[in-house]
This record gives C-alpha cells, sequence and structure tokens, in this order.
C-alpha cells in the first residue's frame, strides 16, 4: 500500500491539475474503495496485495484536496483551510490508533480492513456532493515517459528500503536495487529536463519555498512514524524494559497525540495570517524535538510517554500543516497538484525511514530476543535529532511575503494603465 501510495500521489496530483481535481478525486475515492473491499474479502496473500495497492492510490487524495481549496477559496482563507485539511491526518490518526488495538484484541485483524470503507463510502458520495467543478487544463499533455520512470525508481528504491531487515542492508537484493533505482531516478532527472511539460519540473523543485518545505516534509514523515513503532512497543514490550501492556493500552496512548495534532493543524491556519508559516514550521520542530527529547531521558513511567507523546503531537501538527501551506505559496495554481503531491510523496518516504531505521535501532539493541531500554532510548533521540533538522529548514525558508492591501493593488493597476497612454504619446 505504502509503495502504490507513494508513487500515484505525485501522478494522482498532476492528473488533477490536468483535468480537473473534482473529476480525478471521484475516481481515486472510487478505485481506493473497491480496493479496501477487495483485501478484506481477500481469499489469499496474493488478492490482498492487489488490493492494498488499488487502497494505497487513495494517498492521492491530499494534492487534489488541496487543489480544490486554492481554486475555490479566496487567498485570505486558503491557509486556514490547507490547515484544517492537514489536521485530518490528526483525526485519522486519532481514529485509526484508538480502534486498531480494540479491534485487533476482540474481533481479529481482518476486521481492520473494513474499517476505512466506513470514511471511503460517505467521503465519495461528499465529494460527488459537494466538491465544485474545477477547470482544468485543456490539451495539457500528461507525461507517462515521465510517469513510468518515475514509478520504476520509486518502487526500486522503497522496496530496498522495506525489504532491508527481511534480506540484509548488504543482500545482493537490496543492494542490487539501491542501484537501479540511482539509475533510474537519474534517467528520470534527464528526463524531466528536456520534455515540455514535465510530470515534475526540476525547476520547481529547486524554488527555496519548496525544497525547504519538501526536506521538511520528509523528516516530519520520519518523526511521525518512528514514534509510530517505537511508543506501541515500549508500552507492550515485558518489563522490566516494558510495561507489559496491551495493543489496547498502546493505542489510548496515541490518543491525545492525535487530538493535538488536529487541533494544531487548524490553528496553523490561524497562525499562518499572523506569524507566517515559516515561523509555524519552527514552534512544531521545536515542540516535537523537546517531546522526543524528553522521552529519550526518561520514560519510566506511562505519565512520561504521555507528555512527550504529546509534545510530539502538537508539534507535528504544526508542522505539516506549515509544509503544506509554505509549498502552496511558493508555486502557481496550475502547478499546486504535483507540488503538494510531490511533498506528501517525500512524508511517505520519510515515514518509511521512521519505521525501519527505529526497528534496526531496536533489533541491534536486542537482549533474549527483546529491544533493550538503551535501544528505545537510542531511537528517541535520533528522532529528536530529525526533528533539529526540521528546525534547520524552518530557518532556511524564506520568509513570509508582506501582503500589500487590495487598494494598494488597484491603484499600482491604475497608475499603469494610465502610464501606458502617455508612453504612447
Amino acid at each position: 500500500m505504502m509503495l502504490s501510495a507513494a508513487v500515484s500521489t505525485p501522478v494522482v496530483g498532476r492528473l488533477g491539475d490536468l483535468y480537473g481535481p473534482r473529476r480525478v478525486l471521484l475516481v481515486v475515492l472510487a478505485v481506493a474503495t473497491g480496493g479496501t473491499v477487495l483485501s478484506a474479502l481477500a481469499p489469499s496473500l496474493g488478492v490482498l496485495l492487489v488490493g492494498r495497492a488499488l487502497a494505497g492510490i487513495g494517498g492521492g487524495v491530499f494534492p487534489l484536496a488541496y487543489t480544490v481549496i486554492r481554486s475555490v477559496l479566496p487567498p485570505a482563507r486558503t491557509a486556514s483551510a490547507v490547515g484544517l485539511m492537514s489536521s485530518m491526518l490528526g483525526l485519522g490518526g486519532a481514529l485509526s490508533w484508538c480502534v486498531a488495538g480494540p479491534v485487533i484484541d476482540l474481533l481479529g485483524w481482518r476486521w481492520l480492513l473494513w474499517m476505512p470503507v466506513v470514511g471511503l463510502v460517505p467521503g465519495f458520495v461528499a465529494a460527488w456532493r459537494l466538491v465544485p467543478q474545477v477547470p482544468g487544463r485543456p490539451g495539457a499533455g500528461v507525461d507517462w515517459w515521465g510517469a513510468g520512470l518515475f514509478s520504476a525508481w520509486m518502487v526500486a528504491a522503497l522496496t530496498a528500503l522495506t525489504q532491508g531487515m527481511a534480506w540484509g542492508w548488504t543482500s545482493a537484493g537490496v543492494l542490487g536495487l539501491a542501484g537501479a533505482a540511482v539509475a533510474l531516478a537519474a534517467v528520470w532527472w534527464l528526463v524531466e529536463r528536456h520534455v515540455d511539460e514535465p510530470l515534475v519540473d526540476p525547476r520547481l523543485m529547486r524554488v527555496r519555498g519548496v525544497w525547504t518545505a519538501n526536506a521538511a516534509s520528509l523528516l516530519a514523515g520520519y518523526g511521525l512514524m518512528a514514534g509510530g513503532v517505537l511508543f506501541p512497543l515500549l508500552v507492550q514490550a515485558p518489563g522490566p524494559t516494558g510495561f507489559g501492556g496491551s495493543a489496547t493500552q498502546a493505542a489510548m496512548l496515541q490518543l491525545p497525540a492525535s487530538i493535538g495534532m488536529t487541533l494544531a493543524g487548524i490553528a496553523a491556519g490561524r497562525l499562518h495570517h499572523r506569524v507566517g508559516s515559516r515561523a509555524v514550521l519552527v514552534a512544531g520542530a521545536v515542540l516535537t524535538g523537546l517531546g522526543y527529547a524528553f522521552v529519550a531521558v526518561v520514560h519510566d513511567t506511562m505519565w512520561q510517554l504521555y507528555i512527550g507523546g504529546t509534545a510530539r503531537g502538537i508539534g507535528l501538527g504544526l508542522a505539516y500543516a506549515a509544509v503544506a501551506n509554505l509549498v502552496v505559496a511558493a508555486v502557481e495554481p496550475a502547478q499546486t497538484g504535483v507540488a503538494t503531491g510531490v511533498n506528501t510523496l517525500l512524508r511517505t518516504v520519510g515515514g518509511s525511514l521512521g519505521t525501519q531505521v527505529s526497528a534496526v535501532i531496536l533489533t541491534a539493541s536486542a537482549v533474549h530476543g527483546h529491544p533493550a531500554d538503551a535501544g528505545y532510548a537510542t531511537g528517541f533521540a535520533v528522532t529528536a535529532v530529525a526533528m533539529a533538522g526540521v528546525l534547520a529548514l524552518a530557518l532556511a525558508a524564506p520568509r513570509r511575503r508582506a501582503a500589500r492591501p487590495s487598494g494598494a493593488l488597484d491603484a499600482q493597476a491604475h497608475e499603469c494603465a494610465s502610464a501606458q497612454p502617455s508612453a504612447q504619446r
């Protein structure tokens, strides 16, 4: 699912820019719903994998939503709406993490596959009835060569990353896939530089507001998923290292963090107008880093995990909303879908890195088959360092440009129009 989400998200964002986000959104939701149902009914592992791959296409919802927001709402309300959309990640996390534990304990894992359908079906109906038509770019083409090469190197890279623990990081399979990913990425980059309408414009990725936000999104994704590994495992690990808790208890630990992430995402949109998204990203990086640094030092009682985890959730809610707003502000409206799609992709890749690196750290510290306390402390500390990287990128991001009142713009336009006839005379 992660592979298909990573590969499809920028492509879906581009298709939304070209053909209109509403049309593409409905197709994405229908495919994701069908894939989820197929997974839930799957009689074999092969069918399950096909269903999960189709469900992963649903990751393209976010860039499409950002395109709709920017096209429909006035600029003064865009940042708040983008922050609200980003906060849905926290709300979804709150529901999934809190429901997943009891479902596994009481009903079994297969029922987890039916849970997304509860949201996808009403979401499709709501999109059909409420999302307005937004015109695309008639006559524009799709860079299918770029899309194919992009998919190839992303699949190779993410497969190497996700299978590294199972195959061995120095195995021929992992090294071969990593080498293939580098070679294909180089070819893809050359192709994108020479086509008229590239899937991802290399010039766009060099814009300071874009590359700083993208790199920050990668590290923020690491911060989210590293905690998604470390906190639940520590709660469920047997004593004396862990607390010996159940899956439900581990899920309950995520509840305040997810609620905090949701509320912070909503607040971030309003803070954008007061202090700018650069300052919001700084605050989010600092708060998340402090939360991880705290639990790296002390994690002997549950209340310590609650404090560190909640700080992490609030900080990531601010950071996620800020990077989305920074990207939206840095690109032209016609590039919103693909730019936010790449940003979402990098967050997914960062999440994969957070999962794998944290697992490697815990495995390396294992004693008698169980991670040692030092493994958890190291995992939390490494994530705090990653958030220090987000802070550095936030400081490197461009400052907010002062907004001129509409009257000033009208006056300037009138002055230019008046000056033109004079110049002709």
